[in-house]
């Protein structure tokens, strides 16, 4: 495991270039061997799973799901308010930021990435709810390609641009997340699920985080500064990959479903019509049966 370790880390920094010694040590970011590992196990998993549930009754978890998400709402919570404290304190430039200006500010960010970065395989458990609770229509393309590739793309950012332009995106996803693992949280809980109205607009807040990020990221390309160009234009093909996924689900989720919705509707109010109308039908009959029996 050592050479293997050794082999790819030497491949790696020949492709890459000098890793940020700032990170050197940390837990899971020596070796990337363990990140693929896990994402490796992640897809096995994924794959596996359905078929080992497939003839057992599934499981509530719902106290489990309650402490899960809760714990996850507050540790997006904490790295929101770290990263906006973070780039305040830093005097972070919205345009182009490098990863060596900011000073003590820089390590904050570092350190709050870090957790961003390790939240990425907590969140596989997301997948492994799914599973164990046969929510299997849940477990989409795009759920899964975006659980298994952040973990690995923020392993890289960790070891060559842990801070300076990196901080954006993982901000607005914090905060996107304080309002999506707080609705699966009390979704958790039946009474609470007809108080719960903004399901809809989480999507929408993160088809809105991923255009505000290809805005920002662009300004870096066209105002460039010491963050290096290649890692920008990897997070702009990235997020058009997820505004595609993302606008496909919205589409089949919500608009799919608001047309079925005014179909029912309609069809619904057909029938009332005909109910009505057969009714009154009847009622004429019985009329004119009793005015036969009075002749």
């Amino acid at each position: 495991m050592e050479l293997l370790d050794k082999t790819i880390n030497s491949y790696l920094d020949v492709w890459l270039g000098p890793r940020d010694p700032r990170v050197k040590g940390w837990l899971l970011l020596e070796n990337y061997t363990p990140t693929f590992i896990f994402s490796v196990l992640y897809l096995l998993i994924v794959w596996l799973g359905p078929k080992y549930m497939r003839n057992k009754q599934p499981f509530s978890c719902r106290g489990i799901l309650v402490v899960y998400n809760l714990g996850l709402t507050l540790l997006s919570l904490y790295m929101f308010y770290e990263l906006v404290t973070g780039v305040w304190e830093g005097g972070y430039n919205f345009f182009c930021q490098d990863t060596h200006s900011g000073g003590e500010a820089d390590m904050k960010i570092i350190r709050v990435l870090w957790w961003y970065y390790f939240s990425k395989l907590i969140e596989f458990m997301d997948t492994f709810f799914f599973i164990v609770r046969k929510n299997n229509h849940q477990i989409t393309v795009l759920h899964v390609y975006h659980h298994a590739t952040m973990l690995n793309i923020w392993w890289f950012v960790m070891n060559w641009v842990p801070c300076g332009h990196s901080y954006f995106g993982a901000t607005l996803n914090s905060f996107i997340h304080v309002l999506m693992y707080s609705y699966y949280g009390l979704s958790a809980v039946p009474a609470m699920r007809p108080y719960l109205w903004w399901k809809k607009y989480i999507t929408q807040g993160q088809l809105t985080q991923f255009v505000l990020t290809i805005f920002q990221t662009s300004c870096g390309v066209v105002w460039p500064c010491a963050f290096p160009q290649g890692w920008l234009y990897f997070q702009i093909s990235y997020m058009i990959s997820l505004i595609i996924l993302f606008t496909n689900f919205y589409i089949q989720t919500y608009n799919k479903k608001a047309s079925s919705r005014r179909k029912e509707y309609q069809n619904g109010s057909t029938a009332t019509v005909n109910g009505y109308t057969n009714s009154f039908s009847s009622l004429e009959n019985n009329v004119k049966q009793r005015k036969q029996r009075k002749d």
